[in-house]
């Protein structure tokens, strides 16, 4: 799987684990990987750093002012070349910093969207459920809302497209599948995802020292509860 290190802008740089254009499906835990790494480099990489920002097949690394972009570059480049050569033979194996953190999630399965996705897949409605909270799912990225976590690792058998109309609102805490991801609305917001659950878990609050209950690399465990 190849990488391109970009400039972006004066203090940044675009990692594309992907060549533009190109359809290939990418182990989607690599950009969380590749981050992780990046983390762990050490001073020589991490101190003009400001953020890390993983998404679906990039990473964003921005900077303080005067960082060197070129001598940056090519000390990324070999600290991430290897992780995503990596990551391309295939889910769990690259880098990680340390264990990764479990996640657990009580989700109702009441989705008004159930019964379309069972159509979809052509499992019946129990079959749905109980593939979804037997998957091993992990955070490869996060962005829309403030919270939201595009978590990947389901049953393939989940896979189903997005709504051909999108809800104006979506209530806070829906657990919904489109693609091959699954997510929780942090909050209520305009979606087009299939809604199959939901959970009481806050995803987003920002008076927590953490804000966000789910981070890139974390594994999420859904469990069916009654309330």
């Amino acid at each position: 799987m190849p990488v391109t290190i970009l400039p972006y802008g004066d203090r940044a740089l675009l990692l594309e684990l992907v060549a533009a254009g190109v359809d290939v499906d990418v182990h989607a835990g690599a950009s969380a990987q590749v981050s992780a790494a990046i983390r762990a480099a050490g001073a020589r990489v991490t101190a003009g750093l400001v953020d890390i920002v993983p998404a679906e097949r990039t990473v964003l690394v921005t900077t303080r002012p005067g960082t060197d972009l070129v001598a940056l570059r090519a000390d990324l480049l070999a600290v991430v070349a290897p992780v995503v050569a990596a990551a391309g033979a295939g889910p769990g194996v690259g880098a990680a910093a340390g264990d990764p953190r479990l996640v657990t999630i009580p989700v109702r399965y009441d989705g008004p969207d159930l019964d379309d996705v069972a159509r979809h897949t052509g499992l019946t409605v129990a079959e749905v459920t109980v593939a979804h909270e037997a998957s091993r799912w992990e955070v490869a990225f996060c962005g829309f809302v403030p919270g939201f976590a595009y978590l990947v690792g389901g049953d393939p058998r989940l896979e189903v497209p997005r709504r051909s109309t999108p809800r104006t609102v979506v209530p806070a805490g829906a657990v919904a599948l489109a693609g091959r991801y699954s997510g929780i609305y942090p909050r209520p917001s305009p979606g087009g995802w299939q809604l199959i659950g939901s959970t009481s878990a806050v995803l987003f609050d920002p008076h927590r020292e953490s804000p966000a209950l789910l981070r890139p690399g974390d594994r999420v465990r859904f469990v069916a509860s009654p309330t």
